[in-house]
């Protein structure tokens, strides 16, 4: 069976991208898969990396729990919307706080340039946004999602790293929800 964290980047409680997260931790659970679900929206830290990465800045306890978890994952989930084409602030400020040098890179001697500590994980981003996914891929490039599976997961060694895109989010039926959560909560039960 496989670990999992999730982490549902969202700065909102109760959203639907919360309903995801949830989803896929249930499907997981169902399938015997351990998992450690992390709703950012209803954690206590600051999301500022305040000296850039000059100096280690102390993680608060509930980023320790997160930094912990996904240490101890073997693959992890990162469900978020797409706000102004990237990632919300929350998110890419967890980001920076949780994935710290001696945790998720470290500094080669003598080379300029970083050798990954969380290799051997695997990812999953779930994204969601108002336009159509397709649209979003292909029209616009998929950036943000580019840019969280190439700079950011596979930097610190994460791979693969797949992906789900949800859109047309705010204009679908309910059913049509409902029929995305239990994909999700499928994609929870293989733990991919």
């Amino acid at each position: 069976m496989t670990k999992v964290a999730i982490v549902v980047g969202h700065a909102r409680r109760d959203t639907f991208c919360e309903a995801l997260g949830r989803a896929y931790q249930e499907g997981a659970d169902a399938a015997g898969h351990e998992t450690r679900l992390f709703v950012l929206s209803k954690m206590s830290f600051d999301p500022i990396l305040h000296e850039g990465f000059s100096q280690a800045q102390p993680l608060e306890p509930d980023l320790q729990r997160a930094q912990d978890a996904i240490g101890w994952a073997e693959h992890m989930v990162v469900v978020f919307p797409l706000w102004y084409g990237t990632l919300p602030a929350i998110l890419k400020g967890f980001i920076e706080r949780v994935l710290q040098r001696g945790f998720a890179i470290e500094p080669v001697a003598g080379v300029r340039g970083y050798r990954p500590l969380l290799t051997g994980k695997s990812a999953r981003v779930i994204m969601t946004m108002g336009m159509p996914a397709l649209v979003y891929r292909w029209y616009f490039g998929g950036h943000a999602l580019k840019m969280l599976r190439r700079n950011i997961l596979g930097f610190v060694g994460m791979a693969p790293v797949r992906s789900t895109l949800i859109g047309g989010v705010e204009t679908v039926s309910q059913d049509r929800r409902r029929r995305w959560i239990a994909d999700i909560a499928a994609l929870g039960r293989t733990a991919t």
